[in-house]
Protein backbone atom coordinates (compact mmCIF):
# COMPACT_ATOMS: atom_id res chain seq x y z
CA UNK A 1 0.00 0.00 0.00
CA UNK A 2 1.09 3.88 -0.35
CA UNK A 3 2.29 5.72 2.39
CA UNK A 4 1.68 9.11 2.42
CA UNK A 5 3.39 11.49 4.72
CA UNK A 6 2.55 14.88 3.32
CA UNK A 7 5.58 16.63 2.22
CA UNK A 8 7.80 13.35 2.84
CA UNK A 9 8.41 11.06 -0.49
CA UNK A 10 6.02 8.37 -1.69
CA UNK A 11 6.96 4.71 -1.44
CA UNK A 12 5.11 1.75 -1.47
CA UNK A 13 6.36 -1.69 0.26
CA UNK A 14 7.69 -3.28 -2.50
CA UNK A 15 10.13 0.14 -3.31
CA UNK A 16 7.91 1.92 -6.13
CA UNK A 17 9.35 5.18 -7.43
CA UNK A 18 7.66 8.32 -7.53
CA UNK A 19 7.67 8.01 -10.80
CA UNK A 20 6.04 4.56 -10.58
CA UNK A 21 3.32 6.11 -8.55
CA UNK A 22 2.79 9.02 -11.60
CA UNK A 23 2.39 6.31 -13.85
CA UNK A 24 0.43 3.74 -12.08
CA UNK A 25 -1.30 5.52 -9.99
CA UNK A 26 -2.21 9.27 -10.40
CA UNK A 27 -2.60 8.50 -14.32
CA UNK A 28 -4.51 4.68 -13.33
CA UNK A 29 -6.86 6.50 -10.76
CA UNK A 30 -8.01 8.82 -13.59
CA UNK A 31 -8.02 6.39 -16.60
CA UNK A 32 -5.69 7.77 -18.17
CA UNK A 33 -2.79 6.62 -20.40
CA UNK A 34 0.63 7.72 -21.48
CA UNK A 35 -1.04 8.60 -24.94
CA UNK A 36 -3.56 9.97 -22.90
CA UNK A 37 -1.39 12.40 -21.11
CA UNK A 38 0.06 13.34 -24.75
CA UNK A 39 -3.13 14.47 -25.49
CA UNK A 40 -3.37 16.65 -22.23
CA UNK A 41 -0.11 18.13 -23.02
CA UNK A 42 -1.44 18.88 -26.42
CA UNK A 43 -4.36 20.56 -24.78
CA UNK A 44 -2.44 22.81 -22.60
CA UNK A 45 -1.25 24.24 -25.71
CA UNK A 46 -4.22 24.91 -27.04
CA UNK A 47 -5.73 26.76 -24.20
CA UNK A 48 -2.54 28.91 -24.36
CA UNK A 49 -4.37 30.30 -27.61
CA UNK A 50 -8.04 29.34 -27.63
CA UNK A 51 -10.25 29.16 -30.88
CA UNK A 52 -13.00 32.41 -30.82
CA UNK A 53 -16.03 30.65 -29.23
CA UNK A 54 -19.47 31.86 -31.77
CA UNK A 55 -21.16 30.36 -29.19
CA UNK A 56 -22.95 27.36 -31.21
CA UNK A 57 -23.97 23.85 -29.62
CA UNK A 58 -25.23 21.14 -31.97
CA UNK A 59 -27.39 18.31 -31.51
CA UNK A 60 -26.61 15.51 -33.25
CA UNK A 61 -29.43 12.68 -34.21
CA UNK A 62 -28.04 9.75 -35.43
CA UNK A 63 -30.64 7.42 -37.14
CA UNK A 64 -28.24 4.40 -36.18
CA UNK A 65 -30.36 1.64 -38.82
CA UNK A 66 -30.66 3.96 -41.88
CA UNK A 67 -33.92 5.08 -42.73
CA UNK A 68 -34.53 4.83 -46.39
CA UNK A 69 -34.16 7.62 -48.59
CA UNK A 70 -36.97 6.89 -50.89
CA UNK A 71 -39.79 6.18 -48.29
CA UNK A 72 -38.96 9.44 -46.54
CA UNK A 73 -37.16 11.99 -47.76
CA UNK A 74 -36.31 11.60 -51.53
CA UNK A 75 -39.64 10.55 -53.13
CA UNK A 76 -39.35 9.25 -56.17
CA UNK A 77 -43.32 8.77 -57.13
CA UNK A 78 -42.68 8.33 -61.25
CA UNK A 79 -40.82 5.45 -60.48
CA UNK A 80 -41.63 1.91 -60.89
CA UNK A 81 -43.65 0.44 -58.14
CA UNK A 82 -40.79 -1.62 -56.72
CA UNK A 83 -38.83 1.19 -56.68
CA UNK A 84 -41.14 4.08 -55.05
CA UNK A 85 -42.60 1.78 -52.68
CA UNK A 86 -46.22 2.54 -50.78
CA UNK A 87 -46.30 5.79 -49.94
CA UNK A 88 -47.60 8.68 -51.76
CA UNK A 89 -44.87 12.23 -51.78
CA UNK A 90 -46.66 15.59 -49.83
CA UNK A 91 -45.90 18.94 -50.13
CA UNK A 92 -44.17 21.07 -47.65
CA UNK A 93 -43.51 24.36 -46.19
CA UNK A 94 -40.10 23.90 -47.93
CA UNK A 95 -38.61 23.41 -51.58
CA UNK A 96 -39.05 19.91 -51.67
CA UNK A 97 -41.65 16.49 -51.12
CA UNK A 98 -41.47 14.51 -48.33
CA UNK A 99 -43.93 11.11 -47.91
CA UNK A 100 -46.72 10.80 -46.09
CA UNK A 101 -44.89 9.41 -42.81
CA UNK A 102 -43.27 12.84 -41.95
CA UNK A 103 -46.62 15.30 -42.15
CA UNK A 104 -44.56 16.72 -39.07
CA UNK A 105 -41.46 17.51 -40.86
CA UNK A 106 -43.52 18.85 -43.59
CA UNK A 107 -45.53 21.36 -41.40
CA UNK A 108 -41.69 22.65 -40.65
CA UNK A 109 -39.88 22.12 -43.61
CA UNK A 110 -38.42 25.38 -43.78
CA UNK A 111 -36.64 25.33 -40.90
CA UNK A 112 -34.12 22.93 -42.10
CA UNK A 113 -32.58 21.51 -45.53
CA UNK A 114 -31.88 18.46 -47.11
CA UNK A 115 -28.91 16.79 -48.45
CA UNK A 116 -29.62 14.55 -50.66
CA UNK A 117 -26.33 12.81 -52.63
CA UNK A 118 -24.46 11.95 -49.74
CA UNK A 119 -22.62 8.67 -50.49
CA UNK A 120 -19.40 6.50 -49.31
CA UNK A 121 -17.79 3.75 -50.93
CA UNK A 122 -16.82 1.57 -47.99
CA UNK A 123 -18.16 -1.71 -47.10
CA UNK A 124 -22.14 -1.95 -46.46
CA UNK A 125 -21.77 -2.83 -42.98
CA UNK A 126 -23.55 -0.10 -39.82
CA UNK A 127 -20.08 0.02 -38.21
CA UNK A 128 -18.28 1.17 -41.04
CA UNK A 129 -20.68 4.10 -41.69
CA UNK A 130 -21.21 5.20 -38.38
CA UNK A 131 -17.53 5.53 -37.95
CA UNK A 132 -16.95 7.66 -41.04
CA UNK A 133 -20.35 9.93 -40.80
CA UNK A 134 -19.29 11.12 -37.19
CA UNK A 135 -15.24 11.32 -37.40
CA UNK A 136 -15.24 11.58 -41.01
CA UNK A 137 -12.71 8.77 -41.63
CA UNK A 138 -12.95 5.15 -41.85
CA UNK A 139 -10.67 3.65 -38.98
CA UNK A 140 -7.56 1.85 -40.77
CA UNK A 141 -4.15 1.23 -39.58
CA UNK A 142 -5.13 1.26 -35.58
CA UNK A 143 -6.16 4.81 -36.15
CA UNK A 144 -9.20 5.48 -34.51
CA UNK A 145 -10.18 9.09 -35.15
CA UNK A 146 -12.26 10.65 -32.39
CA UNK A 147 -16.22 11.74 -32.49
CA UNK A 148 -16.90 15.12 -33.83
CA UNK A 149 -18.37 16.19 -30.36
CA UNK A 150 -14.76 14.95 -28.60
CA UNK A 151 -12.64 16.99 -30.95
CA UNK A 152 -15.02 19.79 -29.88
CA UNK A 153 -14.59 19.25 -26.54
CA UNK A 154 -10.99 18.72 -26.35
CA UNK A 155 -10.04 22.30 -28.25
CA UNK A 156 -13.48 24.24 -26.50
CA UNK A 157 -13.78 22.45 -23.36
CA UNK A 158 -16.95 22.81 -21.38
CA UNK A 159 -18.74 26.40 -20.40
CA UNK A 160 -20.10 25.04 -16.73
CA UNK A 161 -20.33 22.02 -14.32
CA UNK A 162 -22.09 20.38 -17.07
CA UNK A 163 -20.41 17.87 -19.61
CA UNK A 164 -18.81 19.61 -23.13
CA UNK A 165 -20.44 16.44 -24.70
CA UNK A 166 -22.63 13.89 -23.79
CA UNK A 167 -24.76 10.60 -25.85
CA UNK A 168 -28.16 10.30 -25.24
CA UNK A 169 -29.14 7.84 -24.27
CA UNK A 170 -25.91 5.42 -24.46
CA UNK A 171 -23.64 4.46 -27.07
CA UNK A 172 -24.10 2.25 -29.82
CA UNK A 173 -24.46 -1.19 -29.44
CA UNK A 174 -24.51 -4.41 -31.48
CA UNK A 175 -24.51 -3.92 -34.88
CA UNK A 176 -23.11 -6.86 -36.21
CA UNK A 177 -20.13 -5.31 -37.21
CA UNK A 178 -17.88 -6.08 -34.20
CA UNK A 179 -16.08 -3.13 -35.25
CA UNK A 180 -15.15 0.67 -33.04
CA UNK A 181 -18.73 3.13 -33.95
CA UNK A 182 -16.71 6.12 -33.71
CA UNK A 183 -18.72 7.42 -30.39
CA UNK A 184 -15.66 7.95 -28.13
CA UNK A 185 -12.85 10.12 -28.36
CA UNK A 186 -10.26 7.51 -30.07
CA UNK A 187 -6.84 8.98 -29.94
CA UNK A 188 -7.44 11.47 -28.13
CA UNK A 189 -7.69 9.43 -25.13
CA UNK A 190 -10.57 8.34 -22.55
CA UNK A 191 -10.60 11.63 -20.64
CA UNK A 192 -12.06 13.26 -23.96
CA UNK A 193 -14.99 10.37 -24.12
CA UNK A 194 -18.65 11.62 -23.68
CA UNK A 195 -20.64 11.25 -20.98
CA UNK A 196 -23.23 8.73 -21.45
CA UNK A 197 -26.27 8.56 -18.67
CA UNK A 198 -27.03 4.79 -19.93
CA UNK A 199 -30.70 4.90 -19.00
CA UNK A 200 -33.94 5.71 -20.27
CA UNK A 201 -35.43 8.81 -19.88
CA UNK A 202 -38.68 8.04 -20.45
CA UNK A 203 -38.71 5.76 -17.81
CA UNK A 204 -41.03 7.14 -14.48
CA UNK A 205 -37.35 6.47 -12.08
CA UNK A 206 -35.38 8.14 -14.51
CA UNK A 207 -32.40 8.97 -12.83
CA UNK A 208 -28.16 9.58 -13.95
CA UNK A 209 -25.95 7.63 -11.16
CA UNK A 210 -23.23 9.86 -11.84
CA UNK A 211 -24.26 12.91 -10.56
CA UNK A 212 -24.76 11.17 -7.43
CA UNK A 213 -21.82 10.00 -5.12
CA UNK A 214 -22.11 6.32 -4.37
CA UNK A 215 -24.61 5.18 -1.90
CA UNK A 216 -21.91 4.06 0.37
CA UNK A 217 -19.77 7.09 0.27
CA UNK A 218 -21.42 10.03 2.09
CA UNK A 219 -20.91 13.88 1.55
CA UNK A 220 -18.54 13.89 4.62
CA UNK A 221 -16.36 11.02 3.28
CA UNK A 222 -16.48 12.61 -0.29
CA UNK A 223 -15.29 15.76 0.78
CA UNK A 224 -12.47 13.47 3.39
CA UNK A 225 -11.38 11.79 -0.26
CA UNK A 226 -10.78 15.44 -1.73
CA UNK A 227 -8.81 16.45 1.24
CA UNK A 228 -7.08 12.78 0.67
CA UNK A 229 -6.33 13.63 -2.86
CA UNK A 230 -5.30 17.11 -1.88
CA UNK A 231 -2.32 15.74 0.05
CA UNK A 232 -1.17 13.23 -2.42
CA UNK A 233 -0.94 16.37 -4.74
CA UNK A 234 1.24 18.26 -2.42
CA UNK A 235 3.57 15.38 -2.30
CA UNK A 236 4.25 15.49 -5.82
CA UNK A 237 4.46 19.51 -5.93
CA UNK A 238 6.91 19.57 -8.79
CA UNK A 239 5.15 17.49 -10.84
CA UNK A 240 1.80 19.12 -10.72
CA UNK A 241 4.00 22.23 -11.52
CA UNK A 242 3.82 20.61 -15.15
CA UNK A 243 1.15 21.55 -17.78
CA UNK A 244 -0.20 18.07 -17.65
CA UNK A 245 -0.90 17.70 -14.27
CA UNK A 246 -2.87 20.82 -14.08
CA UNK A 247 -4.96 19.55 -16.70
CA UNK A 248 -5.07 16.24 -14.67
CA UNK A 249 -6.19 18.59 -11.41
CA UNK A 250 -8.92 19.97 -13.88
CA UNK A 251 -10.14 16.89 -15.03
CA UNK A 252 -10.88 15.14 -11.64
CA UNK A 253 -12.19 18.95 -10.24
CA UNK A 254 -14.73 18.74 -13.33
CA UNK A 255 -15.82 15.16 -12.47
CA UNK A 256 -16.16 16.72 -8.86
CA UNK A 257 -17.70 19.67 -9.57
CA UNK A 258 -20.46 17.67 -11.90
CA UNK A 259 -20.90 14.89 -9.48
CA UNK A 260 -21.86 17.71 -6.61
CA UNK A 261 -23.23 20.46 -8.57
CA UNK A 262 -26.88 20.97 -8.43
CA UNK A 263 -27.09 22.83 -11.49
CA UNK A 264 -26.11 19.62 -13.33
CA UNK A 265 -28.87 17.62 -11.69
CA UNK A 266 -31.24 20.23 -12.43
CA UNK A 267 -30.14 19.97 -15.94
CA UNK A 268 -30.66 15.98 -16.43
CA UNK A 269 -34.11 16.46 -14.11
CA UNK A 270 -36.96 16.15 -16.56
CA UNK A 271 -39.42 16.32 -13.97
CA UNK A 272 -38.89 20.00 -13.89
CA UNK A 273 -40.55 19.94 -17.60
CA UNK A 274 -44.21 20.03 -17.58
CA UNK A 275 -46.39 17.32 -18.47
CA UNK A 276 -47.66 18.88 -21.87
CA UNK A 277 -44.16 19.37 -22.63
CA UNK A 278 -43.21 16.27 -22.29
CA UNK A 279 -45.93 14.66 -24.26
CA UNK A 280 -45.39 17.12 -26.98
CA UNK A 281 -41.92 15.55 -27.51
CA UNK A 282 -43.76 11.92 -26.95
CA UNK A 283 -43.48 9.63 -23.73
CA UNK A 284 -40.93 7.54 -25.16
CA UNK A 285 -37.33 7.18 -25.46
CA UNK A 286 -36.32 8.94 -28.43
CA UNK A 287 -38.54 12.26 -27.57
CA UNK A 288 -37.47 12.07 -24.08
CA UNK A 289 -34.17 12.23 -25.18
CA UNK A 290 -34.55 15.02 -27.30
CA UNK A 291 -36.17 16.87 -24.97
CA UNK A 292 -33.36 16.37 -22.44
CA UNK A 293 -30.62 17.26 -25.72
CA UNK A 294 -32.44 21.14 -25.59
CA UNK A 295 -32.17 21.35 -21.50
CA UNK A 296 -28.96 20.34 -21.90
CA UNK A 297 -28.12 23.36 -24.77
CA UNK A 298 -29.85 25.53 -22.97
CA UNK A 299 -27.51 24.96 -20.04
CA UNK A 300 -24.51 24.71 -21.97
CA UNK A 301 -23.84 21.88 -23.41
CA UNK A 302 -21.62 22.03 -26.62
CA UNK A 303 -22.48 18.76 -28.12
CA UNK A 304 -25.36 16.32 -27.84
CA UNK A 305 -25.55 12.88 -29.99
CA UNK A 306 -29.05 11.37 -29.61
CA UNK A 307 -29.09 7.35 -30.70
CA UNK A 308 -32.47 6.94 -32.45
CA UNK A 309 -31.80 3.03 -31.38
CA UNK A 310 -29.10 1.20 -29.97
CA UNK A 311 -29.01 -1.88 -31.77
CA UNK A 312 -31.00 -2.96 -34.87
CA UNK A 313 -31.68 -5.76 -33.40
CA UNK A 314 -33.88 -7.40 -31.22
CA UNK A 315 -36.46 -4.02 -31.81
CA UNK A 316 -37.74 -2.32 -34.55
CA UNK A 317 -35.39 0.56 -35.65
CA UNK A 318 -34.72 1.72 -39.35
CA UNK A 319 -33.07 -1.38 -40.71
CA UNK A 320 -35.54 -2.62 -42.72
CA UNK A 321 -35.10 -5.43 -44.28
CA UNK A 322 -38.60 -6.76 -44.50
CA UNK A 323 -37.39 -10.19 -42.35
CA UNK A 324 -36.79 -11.01 -38.49
CA UNK A 325 -35.38 -10.07 -36.42
CA UNK A 326 -35.56 -6.71 -38.36
CA UNK A 327 -37.87 -4.39 -39.48
CA UNK A 328 -40.48 -4.42 -42.13
CA UNK A 329 -41.41 -1.59 -43.85
CA UNK A 330 -44.90 -1.50 -42.38
CA UNK A 331 -43.05 -1.35 -39.01
CA UNK A 332 -41.31 1.79 -39.86
CA UNK A 333 -44.68 3.27 -41.03
CA UNK A 334 -46.40 2.34 -38.06
CA UNK A 335 -44.11 2.57 -35.17
CA UNK A 336 -40.84 4.04 -36.10
CA UNK A 337 -41.68 7.49 -38.05
CA UNK A 338 -44.86 8.87 -35.52
CA UNK A 339 -42.09 8.57 -33.29
CA UNK A 340 -39.53 10.39 -34.99
CA UNK A 341 -41.87 12.79 -36.87
CA UNK A 342 -43.27 13.87 -33.38
CA UNK A 343 -39.83 14.81 -31.59
CA UNK A 344 -37.77 15.75 -34.50
CA UNK A 345 -40.79 18.26 -35.22
CA UNK A 346 -40.96 19.24 -31.11
CA UNK A 347 -37.77 19.76 -30.84
CA UNK A 348 -36.84 22.54 -33.34
CA UNK A 349 -40.12 24.34 -32.83
CA UNK A 350 -38.56 24.32 -29.59
CA UNK A 351 -35.81 25.23 -30.28
CA UNK A 352 -37.15 28.00 -31.94
CA UNK A 353 -39.58 29.14 -30.04
CA UNK A 354 -37.01 29.86 -26.96
CA UNK A 355 -34.42 31.83 -29.73
CA UNK A 356 -31.97 28.62 -29.22
CA UNK A 357 -32.32 27.52 -32.86
CA UNK A 358 -29.46 29.81 -34.44
CA UNK A 359 -27.44 28.79 -32.16
CA UNK A 360 -28.16 25.22 -32.20
CA UNK A 361 -27.09 23.14 -35.08
CA UNK A 362 -29.53 20.08 -35.35
CA UNK A 363 -28.17 17.54 -37.89
CA UNK A 364 -29.79 14.61 -38.48
CA UNK A 365 -27.27 11.73 -40.16
CA UNK A 366 -27.36 7.77 -41.26
CA UNK A 367 -24.45 5.75 -42.12
CA UNK A 368 -26.29 4.93 -45.09
CA UNK A 369 -29.53 4.51 -47.09
CA UNK A 370 -31.79 2.08 -48.35
CA UNK A 371 -31.62 -0.29 -52.18
CA UNK A 372 -34.09 1.33 -54.40
CA UNK A 373 -35.49 -1.64 -55.30
CA UNK A 374 -37.74 -3.58 -52.42
CA UNK A 375 -36.20 -7.18 -51.69
CA UNK A 376 -38.38 -10.27 -51.56
CA UNK A 377 -39.07 -9.96 -47.96
CA UNK A 378 -40.56 -6.57 -48.57
CA UNK A 379 -37.83 -4.60 -47.37
CA UNK A 380 -34.83 -2.58 -48.18
CA UNK A 381 -31.21 -3.32 -48.02
CA UNK A 382 -27.84 -1.61 -46.67
CA UNK A 383 -26.77 1.13 -49.62
CA UNK A 384 -24.45 3.23 -48.64
CA UNK A 385 -23.84 4.71 -52.85
CA UNK A 386 -26.58 7.55 -52.10
CA UNK A 387 -28.85 8.68 -49.03
CA UNK A 388 -30.56 11.66 -47.76
CA UNK A 389 -29.39 13.60 -44.45
CA UNK A 390 -30.38 17.26 -43.40
CA UNK A 391 -29.27 20.16 -41.10
CA UNK A 392 -31.84 22.67 -39.07
CA UNK A 393 -30.33 25.95 -36.64
CA UNK A 394 -26.76 26.72 -36.47
CA UNK A 395 -26.71 29.11 -39.59
CA UNK A 396 -28.41 26.72 -41.94
CA UNK A 397 -31.10 28.56 -44.37
CA UNK A 398 -34.10 25.95 -44.12
CA UNK A 399 -36.20 25.19 -46.39
CA UNK A 400 -33.62 24.09 -48.88
CA UNK A 401 -32.18 20.93 -51.11
CA UNK A 402 -28.02 20.18 -51.55
CA UNK A 403 -27.68 17.48 -54.18
CA UNK A 404 -29.86 15.48 -55.95
CA UNK A 405 -30.29 11.55 -56.82
CA UNK A 406 -30.76 9.83 -59.91
CA UNK A 407 -34.11 8.79 -61.13
CA UNK A 408 -34.29 5.68 -58.84
CA UNK A 409 -32.55 7.24 -56.05
CA UNK A 410 -29.81 4.86 -56.27
CA UNK A 411 -26.97 7.09 -57.16
CA UNK A 412 -26.00 11.12 -56.72
CA UNK A 413 -26.68 13.11 -60.06
CA UNK A 414 -25.57 16.50 -58.78
CA UNK A 415 -23.27 17.67 -55.80
CA UNK A 416 -21.81 14.43 -54.22
CA UNK A 417 -21.29 14.73 -50.88
CA UNK A 418 -18.67 12.10 -48.81
CA UNK A 419 -19.17 11.92 -45.18
CA UNK A 420 -16.12 13.54 -44.29
CA UNK A 421 -17.77 16.64 -45.80
CA UNK A 422 -20.76 16.33 -43.28
CA UNK A 423 -18.51 15.98 -40.18
CA UNK A 424 -16.85 19.47 -41.90
CA UNK A 425 -20.11 21.32 -41.93
CA UNK A 426 -20.77 20.55 -38.08
CA UNK A 427 -17.11 22.02 -37.28
CA UNK A 428 -17.66 24.38 -39.50
CA UNK A 429 -21.49 25.58 -37.96
CA UNK A 430 -19.69 25.29 -34.74
CA UNK A 431 -16.94 28.17 -35.87
CA UNK A 432 -13.76 25.27 -35.69
CA UNK A 433 -10.91 26.44 -38.18
CA UNK A 434 -10.50 23.58 -40.51
CA UNK A 435 -7.10 23.57 -40.65
CA UNK A 436 -6.85 23.05 -37.32
CA UNK A 437 -4.60 20.34 -36.23
CA UNK A 438 -5.31 17.58 -33.34
CA UNK A 439 -2.55 15.32 -31.55
CA UNK A 440 -2.73 12.26 -32.80
CA UNK A 441 -1.12 9.19 -32.58
CA UNK A 442 1.93 9.54 -31.06
CA UNK A 443 1.50 13.02 -30.11
CA UNK A 444 1.54 13.95 -34.10
CA UNK A 445 -0.28 16.26 -35.97
CA UNK A 446 -3.71 15.07 -37.12
CA UNK A 447 -5.29 16.99 -39.59
CA UNK A 448 -8.51 17.76 -38.07
CA UNK A 449 -10.25 17.00 -41.49
CA UNK A 450 -8.38 15.95 -44.43
CA UNK A 451 -6.71 18.23 -47.28
CA UNK A 452 -9.25 19.58 -49.43
CA UNK A 453 -12.19 18.78 -47.20
CA UNK A 454 -14.94 21.52 -47.38
CA UNK A 455 -18.75 22.23 -45.16
CA UNK A 456 -21.81 22.43 -47.42
CA UNK A 457 -21.24 25.68 -48.18
CA UNK A 458 -24.87 26.06 -49.81
CA UNK A 459 -26.35 25.27 -46.48
CA UNK A 460 -25.11 28.46 -45.23
CA UNK A 461 -25.67 30.78 -47.69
Amino acid sequence: MLNITGDASITNCDGTTRRDFLQIGSLGALGLSLADMAGLRARASEAAHPPTDNGRSCILIFNLGAPSQIDLFDPKPDAPREIRGPFKPISTKGQFQLTELLPRHAAIADRFSLVRSVFHTAAAVHDTGHQLMQTGRLFQGGVNTPHAGCALEFLRGRRSDLPANVILPEPMGNTGGGLPHGQDAGFLGKAFDPFSIRSDPSKADFKVPDLLPPQDLGEARLERRKSLRAIIDDSVRRFESSESAKLMDANFAAAYRLMSSEKAREAFDLGKEPQKTRERYGLNRFGQSCLLARRLVERGVRFVTINTFITVFDEITWDIHGSKPFTSIAGMKDIVCPMYDQAYSALIEDLHQRGLLDSTLVANLAEFGRTPKINPTGGRDHWPACWTVYFAGGGVKGGRVVGRSDEIGGYPAERPVKPADIVATLYHSLGLDLETHLPGPQARPFPLVDFGTQPIRELFS
